[in-house]
Formats: structure tokens, sequence, C-alpha cells
């Protein structure tokens, strides 16, 4: 039987990120990666940000994800549990989705690094941005 891939949330469907790398650098850059809880919860969505489609979707089960993370299955459902809590995955056994990274309150209206606000028209810019991005998904 073929399983089907479904989108568990397709709001947040995660997209090549401006910057260089596949791993969008907000993770560290707003904080994400504080709220994982921990170094098992990192190297599971480290994982899955390896393995997954161009959706951010994968099917692993406990145990193949376990075994590649030497984690026993209860620290894996921990870890698992710790990024949906974090807002950085989606879960519905056997499939995961990778969300795309949401922007903190506090840097969403601050400039990259800086900190200094950001002029009305860069808000106004945001937010028709991720209005059409919104749009392009339905």
């Amino acid at each position: 039987m073929m399983k089907t891939k479904h989108l568990l949330c397709p709001q947040r469907l995660r997209r090549v990120p401006h910057q260089f790398s596949w791993i969008d650098q907000r993770l560290v850059r707003d904080g994400h990666i504080t709220r994982c809880g921990g170094a098992q919860a990192l190297a599971l969505y480290l994982l899955l940000v390896t393995v997954a489609d161009s959706q951010g979707l994968s099917y692993y089960s406990d145990k193949t994800a376990a075994r590649l993370l030497s984690l026993r299955e209860a620290e894996l459902r921990q870890a698992r549990n710790n990024l949906v809590d974090a807002g950085l995955i989606a879960y519905q056994a056997p499939l995961y989705q990778v969300l795309s990274l949401e922007p903190t309150l506090n840097n969403e209206l601050s400039a990259p690094r800086t900190g200094q606000p950001l002029p009305i028209s860069a808000i106004l810019r945001q937010i028709i941005e991720q209005r059409e991005a919104s749009e392009q998904q339905q």
C-alpha cells in the first residue's frame, strides 16, 4: 500500500530562505533554537530537515529515527514533542512536516540583527508579502 503525503500545516509550508543556507538562520537569530528543549530535539530537527522533501514532509518510524540518532524511543518521542511545542514541526503519525519559521513578535517589527525599528513602509511590505505568500499556498 502506497502512502499518500499531505501537508499537515499548509499555511506554514517551508520555503528556501533568502540567505545562503537551507537551514533557516532564523532558527538561531530569532531564538527558536532556545525553545527546542535540548540537544536531542535539535538532532531530530536536523534529521528531519535533511530527509524532508521540498514541502518539508517525511515519513520516519520512531524505531528508525531513534536508531539514526542513538536515542531510545521514549527520548525520541520527547524530542518530537519538544519540537511540536516549539512550533518547529507538525506530526501526525507517521508523517512529519518541518514548518516554516514564524518570526517572533520582537523580531518581526525590527530590522534584522540591528534591533532598530522598521519604517512603516517596510512593515507594510512585510504584510503584503505574507498575504501574497498565503494566497499562493491556496
